[in-house]
């Protein structure tokens, strides 16, 4: 129902826009020029969007049980169909350890929550940085009291960057959670599932936290590139910026995948509508880097989870 309410508003929004046929005729001749070069490059970069997270994945299991990397990637792509029904994508999880021993399954729980952790991280550093410029720059005068550039709306910024910089001591300082289900009786018989968290050293945090960084990039730039392949004329450092926030309020929006599209399509076209009018090409990029990111990875997990249940009852 969601789905189709954001898909009706969406479409409402479009058609009654008075360059709706300029915008549609801009895209398929941008398309012509070079859009097919860079659907071809976000296809592939799409590999190294999963490929930064399957790594990740593949260090924080370590202190459980080693994992090829060919395994990890099908781990992670096997997370992603089974988290496309699931609010903010929890249910990826489940998918991942499918692929590990069963004594391991529920412990790769928590060490897969670090990993997102640190994505987490990567995904407020760049926001806030993207959030600081729209605040002072761009935003309009009649827009929303809690992003004006006064002092409220740099309270706001400044909540943020508290939040945020005890995320990253925690993020350091893991043994904190230890503590917690050590200290709560309720929760002391649940430590040994969590336990792994201790295991992970400085030096790894910081590596998980650079291919986190490293990922970010890559499916930023899927969007860009898609964005100016579809024929929407912007500075890069701008759009990077805008996408950045359009990235912080996805995080922190609960929503299913089926209904992101639409939420996404919303946050886009409001922050990069301020870059360009043409919405048709920022609606049109949104649903391509959904299906590049989470459609066809869901569909090849899908198979693979196939070929683990059928070797698991064998």
């Amino acid at each position: 129902m969601l789905f189709i309410w954001l898909a009706w508003s969406l479409y409402t929004q479009v058609i009654h826009r008075e360059n709706l046929r300029e915008s549609i005729e801009q895209m398929r001749a941008s398309l012509d020029k070079k859009g097919w070069a860079g659907i071809v490059l976000v296809l592939i970069l799409m590999l190294f969007n999963w490929g930064f997270e399957a790594r990740k994945w593949q260090i924080l299991v370590k202190p459980l049980e080693r994992v090829s990397f060919i395994r990890a990637f099908s781990a992670i792509l096997s997370g992603v169909s089974v988290s496309i029904n699931t609010p903010n994508r929890i249910g990826e999880y489940g998918g991942r350890v499918l692929y590990l021993q069963d004594e391991n399954k529920l412990k790769a729980i928590a060490a897969t929550i670090v990993g997102s952790f640190s994505q987490l991280i990567v995904t407020v550093i760049f926001g806030l940085t993207g959030l600081f410029y729209y605040i002072h720059s761009l935003a309009p005068t009649g827009g929303s009291r809690w992003l004006a550039p006064d002092f409220l709306g740099n309270l706001v910024l400044a909540a943020i960057v508290v939040i945020c910089s005890l995320t990253i001591l925690l993020y350091f300082r893991l043994q904190i959670i230890l503590t917690v289900f050590e200290r709560l009786k309720f929760l002391h018989k649940l430590k040994k599932y969590v336990q792994i968290i201790g295991n992970y050293k400085s030096a790894e945090l910081r590596y998980l936290l650079l291919l986190s960084a490293l990922r970010y990039m890559v499916f930023s730039a899927q969007y860009l590139i898609l964005l100016d392949a579809l024929g929407m004329e912007f500075l890069w450092w701008q759009g990077f910026l805008l996408n950045s926030v359009i990235y912080l309020v996805m995080a922190v929006v609960p929503t299913i995948a089926i209904a992101e599209l639409g939420v996404r399509g919303k946050v886009s076209i409001f922050f990069l509508g301020l870059l360009s009018s043409n919405d048709v090409a920022i609606l049109a990029a949104t649903g391509g880097i959904w299906l590049v990111n989470l459609v066809l990875p869901a569909l090849a997990g899908t198979v693979l989870l196939l070929g683990v249940k059928f070797i698991k009852e064998k």
